[in-house]
């Protein structure tokens, strides 16, 4: 399993590689690569580039142990991957979702949608190794049950692996939908950086933590709820009861409130042309104002950017991570939301926990969490005791455990 994990994680390595990696001999880990390939769960995938000597074979997990699916729900918007071991995307699904819906609605779509998209690639539900899913709320995740969530409430105390379990004989993990942008740029960075933050800004707020290479979801899943922390005492009551909640002030409702404000003040031609045309107004009406040089578009993305940072400097001076990936709809905001986040956070932060710092948009954007999902079933599956496959049928991977 050792082996296993460590080729899954760097997406392909060598044998000389792996034996570095696992401070294994040569002769011990060329031993453990032949066996794993005569029983199936590894093939070799081609030659690595030479680094002066013969050219080493690259290995990667079996696409004979079957294809993992990752499903990412946030808020609005769901994605549903089939992906092989390696992660490579089979077939994937996007759609609009309102998750106020209730579990049973949402999941009788995702459930069907899987089975769709398992048929568009020819495949059968035995041959799925295991299921990850994001949701936006606090998991339980030895649970795998939502735990009182301020967007979905609904959603609380139900059992998504129950639910699924009746299509697929596949274990289901759950987990944080942040979390799983967190593993997402993990598995992207082949685990080469110990301590970062992904930050997202969508309907509500929430931060992944990587801390020694290792997603902290600290003692009952709750880690990294920073949505709910107070910027401002006296700001509006935040629909978790508190006031001068950060996500009431600068997550995408927030600033669609404030659009239409603006709107109705008449500080936006745009904006207020928009209002009318349409009833409402969404962030992507404000990034799009913003991007024609609208002033009050620019001012509520600086505003909220601002905020977004002063919440961000107390987490930075806390935990000292090397990096902060920004994801979630702000994306679409362009480099002045980006600019104020950086902004705010230097300006309040200690100069030692900014001194190497890197404030960036989440490279891999919207396929952070349908990514993380997928890790998040072949990482579980291969860390936790069960039988492994190599027959076409891997649904035993970690079975008992996750039940």
């Amino acid at each position: 399993m050792s082996v296993l994990q460590t080729i899954f994680w760097s997406a392909g390595a060598s044998r000389n590689a792996l034996a570095q990696r696992l401070a294994y001999s040569k002769s011990k880990a060329n031993a453990m690569v032949a066996a794993l390939l005569d029983e199936g769960l590894l093939d070799e995938v081609g030659l690595q580039e030479s680094s002066g000597g013969r050219r080493a074979e690259t290995l990667r997990l079996s696409e004979t142990l079957g294809v993992v699916i990752g499903a990412d729900l946030g808020a609005t918007s769901m994605q549903i991957a089939v992906m092989r071991p390696d992660m490579t995307v089979l077939a994937r699904h996007r759609e609009p979702i309102d998750v106020r819906q209730g579990p049973g609605v949402i999941l009788a779509r995702v459930r069907g949608l899987m089975r769709e998209l398992l048929a568009r690639c020819g495949l059968a539900a035995h041959q799925v190794i295991a299921i990850g899913m994001g949701v936006p709320g606090p998991v339980d995740f030895e649970s795998g049950q939502l735990v009182n969530p301020p967007l979905m409430p609904d959603w609380d105390g139900f059992s998504i692996r129950d639910y699924l379990r009746e299509a697929f004989a596949a274990p289901v993990f759950v987990d944080n939908d942040v979390n799983l942008m967190a593993l997402g740029e993990m598995y992207r960075l082949q685990r080469n950086l110990p301590n970062f933050l992904v930050i997202k800004v969508g309907t509500g707020i929430g931060c992944g933590i990587v801390c020694h290479g290792q997603v902290y979801r600290g003692a009952n899943g709750s880690a990294g709820d920073v949505g709910h922390i107070c910027v401002d005492q006296h700001g509006p009551r935040c629909h978790c009861g508190n006031q001068g909640c950060v996500e009431a002030m600068a997550a995408a409702p927030a600033m669609a409130r404030m659009a239409t404000e603006a709107a109705q003040r008449g500080e936006s031609a745009m904006l207020a042309e928009r209002l009318q045309s349409t009833g409402t107004l969404t962030i992507e009406d404000v990034a799009q104002a913003s991007r024609t040089g609208d002033v009050a578009a620019n001012a509520i993305i600086q505003r909220a950017g601002s905020l977004v940072g002063q919440m961000l400097a107390s987490i930075v001076n806390f935990f000292n991570p090397s990096h902060v990936f920004i994801a979630g709809r702000v994306t679409d905001m362009g480099p002045l939301f980006l600019a104020s986040v950086r902004q705010s956070v230097y300006h309040r932060s200690l100069a030692l926990s900014t001194r190497h710092l890197e404030i960036q948009y989440a490279p891999l954007a919207d396929d952070a969490g349908v990514v993380g999902a997928g890790v998040l079933a072949m990482q579980e599956s291969l860390s936790r005791a069960g039988s492994i496959s190599g027959s076409g049928s891997a649904a035993g991977v970690g079975v008992g455990a996750a039940r």
